[in-house]
């Protein structure tokens, strides 16, 4: 049985930087079995109705401006899973959660992104999933939940967001210090993902020590694919940090494995 994660997909550039986070990513999938399909929830998907891609093959949204050319030549040209995806579906009714499929929508970068670093050769097929970020934490939780029994058959869930992603904080002075605010809210969640306190995660907005800095309203959709992957692994309730850093100052790559391999 696969365990579940949640995976910072920073800024664009980790598509062709090589660094501490982007070599930690690439070494991540030799340390897995290969999965028989991935369910990924993006940040970069916002809808009010649960989405799930079915597509034969994905195209590669650039979902960003401004950056080098290079950016703009990768492809990821992942397949879909058309029985994946119709047991998604099932899995979601049976817990009485709207779902509807989409047929047409690329990846994102959300999406390609890390996968391309963990999976270069986009030979695993791929189910995109939306986040809803007026739900409550508990329902996408329940969502995260609902597909537990995916990982029973090798199937790898990730959600791909960012636990500090303020980007009118980010600093592009290259200073290397990191903001204590960013510290300071990494930790607290690191202390309540740890002891799987669901109750104050999921108030973390009155709780968490800058909250409101460290997850703006305007940036609340990174943060939530977080609960989407903590809710796959319920049946264990256990948490690893294997990977945190930092760049511009503030923004996080954290990586967190939730429930175990098996």
């Amino acid at each position: 049985m696969l365990p579940s994660f949640f995976i910072a997909h920073g800024a664009p550039l980790l598509a062709i930087e090589n660094n501490e986070y982007t070599r930690f990513l690439e070494s991540l999938g030799t340390k897995l079995p290969k999965p028989k399909a991935i369910v990924l929830f993006s940040a970069h998907w916002e809808s009010d109705v649960q989405k799930i891609s079915n597509v034969s093959e994905f195209d590669t949204i650039y979902d960003f401006g401004g950056f080098p050319e290079e950016l703009y030549q990768i492809k990821y040209p992942a397949k879909g899973d058309s029985k994946v995806s119709t047991e998604i579906e099932d899995l979601l009714a049976t817990e009485g959660i709207p779902c509807e499929t989409n047929t047409s929508r690329g990846l994102d970068h959300g999406a390609w992104v890390v996968l391309r670093r963990i999976y270069s050769k986009a030979d695993i097929p791929v189910i995109s999933m939306s986040v809803n970020p007026s739900l409550s934490p508990a329902e996408q939780y329940k969502i995260g939940k609902s597909l537990a029994h995916l990982r029973e058959k090798n199937i790898l869930i990730i959600a791909s967001g960012g636990t500090v992603h303020n980007l009118r904080a980010v600093r592009m002075d290259g200073r290397t210090e990191v903001d204590q605010w960013a510290l300071d809210f990494d930790q607290w969640l690191e202390e309540k993902l740890s002891s799987w306190d669901l109750e104050s995660l999921f108030n973390y907005e009155t709780l968490a020590p800058a909250a409101q800095h460290a997850v703006p309203p305007f940036g609340k959709e990174h943060f939530i694919p977080i609960y989407y992957a903590m809710g796959a692994a319920d049946q264990e309730k256990t948490s690893i940090l294997l990977h945190r850093s930092y760049r511009y100052g503030n923004l996080s790559h954290s990586v967190w494995q939730f429930g175990e391999l098996k």
